[in-house]
């Protein structure tokens, strides 16, 4: 759409389609993840996973920069060629990628959002599901990072670079973090990656260097590769297997509320405070998820 489109409202169309899109693939991809993969193994297939879709939001920038240099500006153009590994994965899916077998079920499809079905998912996911919105309010959006690199740290021209050391980190962290969650435990893991973060904010609540903005990103973007794929690793571990779409679309739910509230309350202390007690304020509620994490939190597996 993004190529066809010919007015503002088409543009808006086309992102709210692919944020749909977003929506539609995240629960089901989680769940064939889990269902494919060794239970104790599970920390490194989701680090995997998260390692290479930052990868993809790392190069993919990059690329459309260079692309735009050889096409002389022709946006148009740019996404044109953007098409054609969208399309190489669509077919990827089609020819290569099979469910696992599933046991014959003789019973009608029903909802999977009615009151039983959601209580067959059992307290240790609930508590999971819990506990994971709780750690998504210091988490707000990204974009308050490229808002950081403004100003008088970063020149226009520049401020993308915050995005790219953010990914940095979270591409060089999150797969050795999963990896090592399936030997050494998930939660001591997450623990440490909101330990990252308050030290992250705190950087970041200081920074008026444009070397310490990006150091503070880099240290944002080493707490998700510490965090992410390990909530997704307890998730599978704690929801019931035939159950697991619909555990992972819950999931996805209540975590994407809770940033989404947490980015309202971020913009309004940014508006009235500033930065400095935004990333503030996200540092004390970084701390105060470790003892959730250490105490409340179940034991995946």
């Amino acid at each position: 759409m993004f190529p066809l489109a010919g007015t503002a409202g088409w543009v808006f169309f086309a992102r709210f389609a692919d944020r749909v899109g977003k929506g539609i693939r995240g629960a089901p991809r989680d769940a064939l993840v889990a269902d494919l993969t060794p239970a104790h193994l599970r920390g490194a297939a989701y680090g995997l996973r998260q390692a290479l879709d930052t990868a993809g939001a790392l190069a993919g920038p990059l690329i459309a920069i260079l692309l735009m240099v050889v096409f002389l500006g022709d946006i148009r153009g740019v996404f044109w060629i953007a098409v054609i590994p969208a399309l190489a994965a669509v077919l990827v899916l089609v020819v290569f990628v099979r469910d696992p077998p599933q046991p014959v079920r003789g019973d009608a499809p029903r909802n999977p959002l009615r009151r039983a079905a959601l209580r067959s998912l059992g307290r240790r996911y609930w508590m999971t599901v819990a506990v994971a919105g709780f750690l998504m309010l210091p988490r707000f959006s990204e974009a308050f990072l490229i808002l950081r690199g403004g100003g008088p740290a970063l020149t226009a021209a520049f401020v993308p670079l915050v995005l790219v050391a953010m990914n940095i980190g979270y591409l060089l962290t999150a797969y050795p973090a999963g990896s090592l969650s399936d030997r050494l435990g998930r939660r001591g893991m997450l623990a440490g990656g909101y330990l990252v973060l308050v030290i992250a904010d705190l950087v970041l609540a200081s920074a008026e260097a444009a070397g310490t903005v990006l150091s503070g990103a880099m240290l944002w973007g080493v707490h998700m590769g510490l965090t992410q794929g390990i909530l997704a690793a307890l998730v599978a571990d704690t929801a019931p297997a035939r159950r697991r779409g619909t555990a992972f679309g819950v999931f996805h739910l209540v975590t994407g509320l809770a940033v989404l509230l947490a980015s309202i309350i971020a913009g309004w202390l940014w508006q009235s405070t500033g930065p400095a007690w935004t990333f503030g304020a996200g540092a004390v509620i970084a701390a105060l998820c470790v003892p959730a994490i250490l105490i409340v939190l179940p034991r995946g597996g």
